[in-house]
């Protein structure tokens, strides 16, 4: 199959399994780069070819490949022959479109998660990263270059790291860390974001406002369908009964499910800040209509006795005796005056403006 993107319409009617990258935003070249530790030493190698991997497989040390670039499928196969992952598990690795999951496969786990970041442009964005656990090693993959994973790298390199005395699905932990701390930062963003529509939603509700709200749950629905299966994931990792999870890193996982929590809660109150925004403005527009009919209302109230006191002085009739009276003119202006001076006390008075 060639690496040219897809939609995941044009997998239909294709047999489970088949190669087919799904997603436009992975770089072209597939570039591996290996982290491989024992407690004693540490080795990396950067920009490797496929056929450089397989003497790895045969050192008793904790091997990490990270593969970036999805869209050369002849090499992801090659990396599929080589560790022995199921053809179904390549299927999702390409797919990038795929829910966060995990699922265990002939001595292997798999598990998908979702990295969101912010654009140059300040929009959400996410990438699909695979992570598969195997006795001894770990595989990543990324769509791109650039990830969440640099403290976990320096860990590594940090001298006698106490964590590299234990296996690789400590490591696996590390990577799954990493990510879900990652998310704490994209709340903190999109908070501040909501903060400010809030400000500009009680000093100035004007039309302009329901585009920034409308923004804002479309970025909550989004981070939704990203984050939320996240707690099935770790707590089904927590509850795995495969032996390439110790139970020393399963008491690391249930700090993760936590973490999980944490951010799914304070999404979950971002979401409904989303909501209560769109009632807001529509109260505050609400508001302001009824206040502006009100004045309405209240001139429209003064001037109807004005209006009858001018129409009846200006009757045409020839037996109208204020007609020819000499302070007449005056005298209904000065009535007028008083007329709307008493309406609008009795109106304070009553507490209606």
């Amino acid at each position: 199959m060639d690496g040219t993107a897809r939609r995941r319409s044009e997998k239909a009617g294709l047999p489970p399994g088949s190669l087919v990258y799904v997603g436009d935003a992975g770089q072209e070249r597939t570039e591996i780069d290996v982290i491989d530790y024992t407690w004693e030493e540490i080795r990396e190698e950067a920009g490797i070819g496929v056929d450089e991997i397989p003497p790895y497989l045969e050192r008793e040390s904790v091997t990490w490949i990270n593969v970036t670039g999805l869209k050369d499928t002849a090499a992801i196969g090659r990396i599929g022959e080589i560790f022995h992952l199921h053809p179904l598990v390549l299927e999702d690795i390409l797919n990038t479109e795929q829910r966060p999951k995990t699922e265990e496969y002939d001595g292997t786990i798999y598990i998908i998660l979702k990295m969101i970041g912010y654009s140059a442009e300040g929009d959400l964005v996410d990438e699909q990263i695979s992570i598969v656990l195997g006795k001894n090693s770990v595989i990543s993959f990324q769509e791109r270059q650039g990830d969440v994973f640099d403290p976990v790298r320096e860990r590594i390199r940090g001298g006698k790291w106490r964590a590299r005395r234990l296996g690789a699905d400590y490591l696996a932990y590390a990577l799954v860390d990493a990510i879900v701390d990652s998310y704490f930062t994209v709340m903190e963003t999109f908070g501040e974001k909501i903060e400010a529509v809030d400000d500009v939603l009680i000093e100035n509700p004007d039309p302009g406002v329901i585009r920034a709200i409308q923004g804002v749950r479309r970025d909550l629905l989004y981070l939704r369908k990203r984050i939320w299966p996240l707690r099935e994931v770790i707590s089904s990792l927590e509850r795995t009964d495969s032996p390439l999870f110790a139970d020393q890193t399963k008491v690391y996982l249930r700090d993760v499910y936590d973490h999980t929590v944490q951010v799914i809660e304070t999404l979950e109150t971002y979401r409904d800040m989303g909501a209560g925004m769109l009632d807001i403005y529509l109260s505050s527009t609400s508001n302001r209509m009824n206040e502006v009919m009100k004045v309405l209302t209240i001139i429209a109230t003064i001037f109807i006795p004005l209006s009858f006191i001018a129409s009846v002085f200006g009757m045409n009739f020839r037996q109208m005796p204020e007609l020819e009276w000499e302070f007449g003119y005056y005298t209904s202006l000065v009535l007028m005056a008083v007329v709307a001076l008493g309406m609008l006390l009795y109106f304070r008075r009553k507490r209606w403006i």
